[in-house]
């Protein structure tokens, strides 16, 4: 295929992850599909010629280097890379420890910087390329026990729009993921875990948002599998989207952001813009 790929996607073990590598393997492009277990990631997608999973653990720099190294030697170049990969650690920020709040913020965001850092090199000397990066509406709008996941998703917001400029010379392009809601395994066991309630001014709503949760888990409206078919057909445009709200309730999420935004700049107007040095 004249528009067959290299993709380099991390998290691909379970959840989107998967559904993003057999979408872009449907599709017609080579995946690397990687993973701190990276047997579990080969059961997971099943055998296929353009697949190649390899061992990575985002938060290690030296393990991002060496995945990178060994997906060039095998298919010469990456053109896609997805940073997917991702945890969940709930809970009101006082309830939360330092080290959560640091690991979520290593794996959200310092992950994604690890692993793109090993990958810029070769698409600066290709010139071209397609930084994907899956952030949340978390990274739009914060809210009630996302203190450390919010923290980490503005962060890779912002980081995202600042390297876009930086890179865009290169002929490298960027995109941002805002999903809403998706039956993926965010919500289990394995992915979230909550802070331990010890704070008993929270207790009553800390115990409540957490059976919600645990509840909502599994029942979630979207479906990952349309998500990631989407994510590959706007990769393929000529100019993907900065951003692209996954699921009717990411867009409701973004569309009450940019309100509140105007608003609030409309809010104090007379006092913000009378705020210049009088010159003498």
């Amino acid at each position: 295929m004249n528009n067959k790929k290299i993709w380099f996607i991390t998290g691909a073990g379970r959840g989107l992850g998967v559904d993003l590598v057999k979408a872009a393997l449907a599709a017609g492009h080579a995946v690397v599909a990687t993973g701190r277990d990276p047997a579990k990631v080969a059961a997971a997608i099943g055998e296929h010629a353009d697949l190649l999973c390899l061992k990575l653990d985002v938060t290690v720099m030296d393990e991002a280097n060496a995945a990178v190294d060994a997906a060039l030697a095998k298919f010469g170049r990456i053109d896609v890379l997805v940073n997917n990969a991702g945890n969940f650690n709930a809970g009101f920020f006082e309830e939360l420890s330092p080290e959560q709040v640091r690991h979520q913020i290593e794996t959200l965001l310092f992950g994604p910087m690890n692993v793109t850092r090993a990958v810029l090199p070769s698409m600066r000397k290709q010139r071209g390329g397609l930084l994907l990066n899956i952030s949340s509406t978390a990274g739009i709008s914060g809210g009630m026990f996302c203190t450390a996941y919010a923290a980490a998703k503005f962060g890779l917001e912002g980081w995202t729009e600042s390297l876009a400029t930086e890179i865009a010379p290169f002929g490298i392009q960027t995109m941002l993921v805002e999903p809403g809601f998706f039956r993926t395994e965010l919500l289990t066991a394995e992915s979230t875990t909550f802070a331990k309630p010890s704070i008993a001014d929270y207790a009553d709503r800390s115990q409540a948002t957490i059976d919600a949760w645990s509840g909502m888990s599994g029942k979630q409206g979207g479906d990952p599998a349309k998500l990631a078919q989407a994510i590959v057909q706007l990769a393929g445009l000529d100019v993907p989207p900065t951003r692209f709200a996954g699921g009717a309730d990411a867009v409701g999420v973004l569309e009450a952001k940019a309100q509140a935004l105007q608003a609030q700049a409309a809010a104090h107007r007379e006092l913000s813009t009378s705020l210049a040095h009088e010159e003498a």
